[in-house]
């Protein structure tokens, strides 16, 4: 309690007092005491928190963090049900086998340890916890025993707020409000919204549009050029490469077993069916424009 106090110290006033004196004071504080019998309900050892600077909800946080676990004495009463796990511990073999199986946690020496024979529900959830079994359960590093200071609810704006109303998935929020931001980014982007944070894809969008269509329609400025006379030597290449070889000239020839050189030492995972394109290709240049044969595409 010492090591609770001192570190909230600086975030919240915690005064300890019996129950009845607690009531003493808020009736002559003013206060309804309809109120306080709310904050009390099921409170076995009563503490007034009071903060000016947290909110209800961020005073929730503060003294959620105060939860941890102690070693069980003789009389505690299980809050859940205690499982001990099957599966070897780091104990060295010794009287401590009989020890466990005292308790009624089967052990025995495997592989120069003590090992967990099987899993076994050693307390149910609201029984008390004997003497020997808490120590054996201490040694085995499980505290069962829940202890710090445990926000019943509390009253903020005159409004009464329960301890579960407090309890916030701070991280699923978050989540959420990430979630909700990228929907209305991408949404906004395809509606064509124009704000600060949406200008610079849109602007992006339509320069990656715009050299589409320029491409498309043959445009040719100093952006487009590289790209088309790119297109056209390969859909050159790809006519040259359906004739016989006799009609292709020496330069065209070479051009045609560089090409086939690449494709060779591409890795197999990048391959492109390079027939099925030039096949492709082929097609979209009979479809758009009728060639008056070789001479044409090569001068």
């Amino acid at each position: 309690m010492l090591g609770m106090r001192q570190s909230l110290r600086h975030h919240m006033v915690m005064t300890m007092a019996k129950k009845t004196l607690i009531h003493r004071a808020w009736k002559k504080a003013g206060h309804s005491e309809d109120e306080l019998d709310a904050l009390l309900d099921g409170v076995k050892q009563p503490m007034l928190v009071q903060s000016d600077n947290l909110n209800a909800f961020q005073l929730f946080a503060e003294l959620e963090k105060t939860r941890t676990g102690r070693a069980a004495k003789a009389g505690d009463i299980a809050p859940n049900d205690i499982v001990i796990e099957a599966g070897p511990t780091s104990f060295a073999p010794g009287p401590i086998v009989g020890e466990f199986n005292s308790v009624g946690i089967p052990a025995k020496i495997e592989k120069g340890k003590v090992a967990i024979q099987k899993t076994v529900t050693v307390v149910e959830k609201g029984e008390p916890i004997g003497a020997d079994l808490g120590m054996m359960l201490s040694k085995l590093e499980i505290n069962p025993i829940e202890i710090g200071l445990i926000l019943s609810g509390a009253i903020e704006g005159g409004i009464v707020m329960a301890s579960e109303d407090l309890d916030l998935d701070l991280s699923g929020f978050t989540a959420n409000v990430k979630t909700a931001t990228s929907g209305a980014f991408n949404l906004a982007c395809n509606i064509g919204w124009f704000t600060n944070e949406t200008m610079p894809v849109l602007i992006s969008k339509a320069a990656g549009e715009a050299m589409a269509v320029a491409i498309e329609a043959g445009v040719h400025n100093d952006e487009t050029m590289p790209i088309l006379i790119s297109r056209a030597h390969a859909r050159m290449l790809a006519v040259a490469g359906q004739v016989d070889s006799s009609a292709l000239d020496e330069e065209l020839s070479d051009a045609l077993g560089s090409a086939a050189t690449v494709a060779a030492a591409a890795p197999a995972a990048d391959e492109a069916p390079a027939e099925e394109a030039a096949a492709e290709e082929a097609e979209g240049e009979d479809e758009g424009t009728e060639f008056g044969g070789l001479g044409d595409m090569f001068g």
